[in-house]
């Protein structure tokens, strides 16, 4: 067209783009081995953030434990790194529930978050948090870690621009970390070693720890949740049942009602009269079969394997 030019030349080399992250996160890992690289990375992109601390928190097999395997933190700002470690994951619970949905959480005010996020909120007020953006970390369908990004200094907004491009980084550092077999001379953990995790039971006299083999179901108690116990035993947790969904594994425990969760393992009957109408289980040592409605009816004998 006339007045138009039909080519331009631009100097593409002459700075790095404002908001690519993923960029960085690519040059740093294809040049570094994958420990140095995120130490690198997470410097990098906390300062093109304008971020206070950049962490990065890795799950045990069950996700039942984590740990802050990696972090960086601005000058003058209290780095956690030490202090998370071996954590249950029963702290994050309110923002669990969303990574293991995939999902990134913009937390854009702590002071404000819901009472059922009272543990996360308390934990976020010790690091001095202000705002915090998080991430899943996910490698072959399975969430791995989460990638965040804290405020100190002020509250801040965030961006869908700035979650797209963390997660971006977030898809580059699971495959460089999770995606290759172990170098020569990192032996990979004996799981068969590890003792069992616990997950803990929030009690208004204080918590118990319990083997996820000890659950036999979990059933809804309006704001809370009934926990049963191989045992005899039921406890009532302080967390509503939505959060309880988020933490147990999927593998082994199956909704079979709005209002309740069953450990497969300890199914020992499903009853399934001619009608057709109604359908219960029985749990190991209960005297009374919980019902399972309808919607979940077909996916239980699959998993049942009948």
């Amino acid at each position: 067209m006339p007045g138009r030019r039909p080519f331009e030349a631009i100097d593409c080399c002459s700075s790095e783009p404002a908001l690519d992250w993923a960029y960085l996160a690519s040059k740093r890992l294809l040049a570094n081995p994958v420990d140095e690289a995120i130490s690198m990375l997470f410097a990098d992109i906390g300062k093109a953030a304008d971020v206070d601390r950049v962490f990065m928190l890795e799950y045990d097999l069950h996700h039942l434990r984590f740990r802050n395997a990696y972090e960086w933190c601005r000058c003058g700002v209290r780095s956690f790194l030490k202090e998370l470690q071996d954590t249950p994951v029963t702290l994050i619970a309110w923002l669990h529930q969303s990574l293991v949905k995939g999902e990134a959480l913009m937390i854009h005010d702590v002071d404000n978050l819901p009472r059922v996020a009272r543990s996360l909120q308390i934990e976020m007020l010790r690091q001095n948090d202000k705002s915090v953006l998080c991430v899943p970390v996910l490698h072959d369908g399975s969430l791995r870690a989460c990638l965040g990004f804290d405020m100190t200094r002020h509250k801040r907004r965030w961006r869908l621009e700035e979650a797209n491009e963390l997660s971006r980084c977030a898809a580059l550092i699971a495959t460089a970390r999770y995606g290759c077999p172990a170098p020569v001379g990192h032996p990979v953990a004996d799981a068969a070693a590890t003792p069992a995790p616990l997950i803990f039971l929030l009690r208004q006299s204080g918590a118990r720890g319990v083997g996820l083999d000890e659950i036999l179901g979990l059933r809804s108690a309006q704001n809370y949740t009934e926990v049963w116990l191989v045992d005899g035993s039921v406890v009532l947790d302080q967390r509503p049942l939505k959060i309880w969904a988020g933490l147990v594994p999927k593998a082994g425990f199956m909704r079979i009602h709005r209002t309740a969760i069953v450990n497969l393992q300890h199914v020992v009957e499903l009853d399934r009269p001619p009608s057709g109408v109604r359908w219960d289980v029985r749990l190991r040592t209960l005297s009374k079969p919980w019902s399972v409605s309808r919607a979940y009816q077909q996916e239980l004998r699959q998993r049942l394997g009948i």
